[in-house]
Order: C-alpha cells, then structure tokens, then sequence
C-alpha cells in the first residue's frame, strides 16, 4: 500500500471538490494501493470559537460583496463540473473547525475517518449544518456509527486539541499554505483539487512500478 495524507478542513469547498474528484478515480480503480489519512489544516485558526456569519466573513475575507460573489460562482461552477450541489445559500455561519477536526481524529482511531470526513461535508455543504455546535457534531457521529454521548463528552473537554494545533502547525511547518494539499508516499505533494485523470495517472503509474 501507498499512503496518501490528506490535509483539509471541513468547511473548505475546494476540499469538498478534491475529494469528490479523488473519489471518482478511486472507483474506476477499486484495486488502488491507497491507504488515506486526513490530517487537519484549519482555514481560519483565530476564528472565534462560536463562528462568525457567513456573509460578513466572505465580504471580509474577499474585500466586499461583489468580490466574494465572483469568487463564489467560481467555486460553485467548479462543484457542480465535479457533480456535488453545494447548497450555499442554507450555510448561515462559517463555524471555528477545531471541534470538527478533533472528531476526524477520533474517528480514524475507529477505523471511521474518511466516512467521517465525508458525512462533515455533507452536512455543511449540502444540509447548512452548524458543525461548530458539539450536540450537531455529535449527531453526526452518530450517523457514522460512533457512540455520540461519548462523542459529546470528549466535545466538553480539551482532549486532543493541543494534538490538532500542533498537527496542524506541522503542516505549515511542511510549506503548506492551503488546502487541500495531497502527500504521495510521504514524498509528493500534490496540491489542490485535482481532476479525476491526474489521479488515475498517479494510480496507475505507482501500479506499474508494482507497488
């Protein structure tokens, strides 16, 4: 097996969109030697731990409105191209992802992440859940077969969180700037939302060389 390391965040489109494309070769080569882990890379490190509206976020963040429109139909024409219906307009609040980012990591102890990584971005990108909220991070493990009183608890407390920051820092650390950021055999970055093909190039050229 080779293994792929993902950095993302879960309120990233462009996350959303690479994994989408990502997914897509996968299945057209369900014997790939991929073994994945995500890894956290938080967009928006000193958002304030209760989120922040969305649309205030966006006009300070692109410099107005007009600009994050432009920016937005971008995305959105990129998601849709990669066959996902982002539901822009129902996201109310761009939430702090450090609670989300603990739960990826305790959902890879279970053997749970990827399916985690994908019911966090359904749940912002399709259904406008708040997934800063504890109680809507805890259904969410749920809905991936994770005890969420348990989930809930752990929310309440600080653990792992120091292990996100410093994971996340290594990242920066590394030279990585944004996301989603793909690692090959712990040697190539491969950075952004790449389309299906690159991948199937990558896949079947570390197939050929029988690894």
């Amino acid at each position: 097996m080779v293994k792929l390391d993902i950095m993302s965040d879960p309120i990233c489109p462009w996350c959303h969109i690479g994994k989408a494309q990502l997914d897509r070769a996968l299945s057209e080569r369900p014997n790939h030697p991929f073994e994945i882990e995500w890894h956290p890379f938080q967009l928006n490190p000193e958002m304030p731990a209760e989120g922040m509206d969305r649309r205030a976020y966006l006009e300070a963040k692109f410099g107005g409105k007009e600009q994050a429109a432009e920016v937005y139909s971008r995305i959105d024409a990129a998601a849709r191209a990669a066959g996902l219906e982002i539901d822009f307009a129902a996201i109310g609040r761009t939430p702090n992802t450090i609670n989300a980012h603990r739960l990826i990591h305790w959902a890879g102890i279970e053997g749970r992440q990827t399916a985690m990584v994908s019911a966090l971005f359904a749940a912002y990108f399709h259904q406008g859940r708040d997934i800063g909220r504890t109680d809507v991070l805890a259904d969410i493990a749920d809905s991936v077969e994770m005890d969420a009183s348990v989930v809930m608890r752990l929310l309440e407390t600080d653990a792992d969180r120091d292990t996100i920051v410093e994971r996340d820092k290594a990242a920066r650390d590394m030279g990585i700037s944004a996301v989603p950021t793909f690692i090959v055999a712990g040697q190539h970055a491969v950075p952004g939302a790449q389309p299906p093909e690159t991948w199937l190039n990558v896949i079947d050229e570390i197939s050929s060389r029988g690894a």
